[in-house]
């Protein structure tokens, strides 16, 4: 039997034969369903996107329930393991790991486009020293569109690799300019001999060493964390990230949208609520009390549950591993006591096992950069830096994808119908 979907409409007692691919139907195929000929013809109604698939994608595999992710079709685990975020960035815009050959130009081609223009060093002394580092990090993606206006070439498949190169190599340099910015401390110009983030941690926090070198364990962690926060599917700032760019906008501005959608409490800045939650909560002793206001509808569980993941969020898993081989060299965070024993409680607890909540990447992430010395502020600019490279990918792809044209989604309107202007005197 063909994989079809067969609509009676009882409105007009027709039905109609729908063709079912890869799980789906095409929504355009719904308005060949009318009650006149003149009708528009069915739409489907989806705030939000809960169920509607906006595109067909290689990138990303996520399957919530099972609480699995791939990138590529390589599952996250082996990538923390054993990969680079460099190599795993190159995975996300070329499909394939690359031998040593390709790794080894691909990180040179990064390496030596680091330096941003000097007209940003004196653009951030504009800003208030306390400004949001993301609100800095966004407008200066959107600043880049201006030095680099063959970015907006972007049906040359060549311009593209050049800006893609570009905007993964100085994201660091922006994201460290603007926090040094903030505390007061002169700029640290990259440094080529250091690893991808170990320029970055050296750019943020070295103070007179002549040569800065970054404590291995820490800059593994920071690699890590990277690599689980490439890609994402298509989330809020992906989504932002192609629907600009469906416009055929450079990445830069592209990738400022997703970076402003990223910006958002609910998005980016989920892991501060965390740390906010467990300063909250005070002590151990005081968990229990908490889960019960809970249960109670009196407050939130900051770091459990996903819009997708009904499962252990396999970075999460990654993520609880690596806090301990951060909290030997830092000293181990007082929250995190506090942590353990939330989501011990939580995850015996059938409150919240029949409502899927399991811990997410957000739980643990915040804890280890607070140790590692990042304040909260940061903590989505941390975000911003590694998706870059998914974004970028997801970018690409939309571009080289036929069936894509500009976003334009449909609406329901709700509003009056048509009337009179009435003149003032009148009203």
């Amino acid at each position: 039997m063909a994989d079809t979907l067969s609509i009676t409409d009882n409105r007009t007692g027709k039905t109609y034969e729908i063709a079912i691919q890869d799980g789906t139907i095409r929504a355009a195929d719904l308005r060949q369903i009318k009650v006149a000929s003149d009708d528009f013809g069915l739409m489907s109604y989806d705030p939000a996107f809960m169920n509607t698939a906006s595109c067909r994608s290689a990138i990303t595999y996520l399957d919530g329930d099972a609480g699995i992710l791939r990138y590529r079709g390589y599952p996250i685990e082996q990538l923390a393991e054993q990969s680079t975020y460099l190599e795993v960035a190159y995975l996300l815009m070329h499909g394939e790991l690359p031998n040593t050959q390709q790794l080894g130009a691909w990180e040179h081609s990064i390496m030596t486009h680091t330096f941003v223009h000097e007209f940003l060093k004196r653009a951030l002394e504009g800003y208030r020293y306390d400004a949001h580092p993301m609100g800095r990090l966004v407008a200066f993606l959107a600043t880049l569109s201006t030095f680099y206006t063959d970015a907006k070439d972007v049906r040359n498949p060549e311009i593209r690799k050049q800006h893609v190169v570009r905007i993964i190599a100085k994201m660091p340099t922006i994201a460290a300019w603007a926090y040094r910015h903030s505390l007061g401390r002169p700029y640290i110009y990259p440094s080529n001999e250091l690893s991808y983030c170990g320029n970055f941690l050296a750019m943020l926090f070295q103070i007179a060493e002549p040569k800065y070198k970054p404590h291995p364990v820490l800059e593994r962690a920071l690699d890590v964390l990277f690599i689980l926060h490439a890609d994402h599917e298509q989330n809020c700032s992906t989504s932002a990230a192609r629907g600009v760019g469906s416009a055929e906008s450079d990445p830069y501005v592209s990738l400022a949208a997703a970076s402003a959608a990223l910006y958002g409490p609910l998005h980016g800045g989920a892991n501060e609520a965390v740390l906010r939650m467990l300063k909250k909560i005070g002590n151990v002793k005081n968990v229990p009390e908490f889960i019960a206001s809970v249960k109670a509808g009196e407050g939130k569980l900051m770091g459990f549950g996903h819009r997708v993941y009904k499962n252990y969020d396999p970075r999460a898993k990654v993520i609880k591993k690596l806090a301990d081989d951060v909290f030997a060299v830092t000293g181990r965070n007082p929250l995190l006591d506090i942590a353990l024993e939330l989501e011990k409680i939580a995850l015996s607890d059938e409150y919240f096992i029949k409502r899927k909540l399991y811990p997410n990447v957000d739980f643990y992430s915040g804890l280890i950069y607070q140790a590692m010395g990042f304040p909260v502020e940061m903590f989505p600019v941390l975000f911003a830096i590694p998706r870059a490279s998914g974004w970028l990918s997801q970018w690409c792809e939309m571009l080289d994808d036929n069936e894509q044209k500009i976003s334009r989604p449909r609406q329901i309107y709700t509003g009056p119908d048509a009337r009179d202007y009435v003149p003032m005197a009148k009203r």
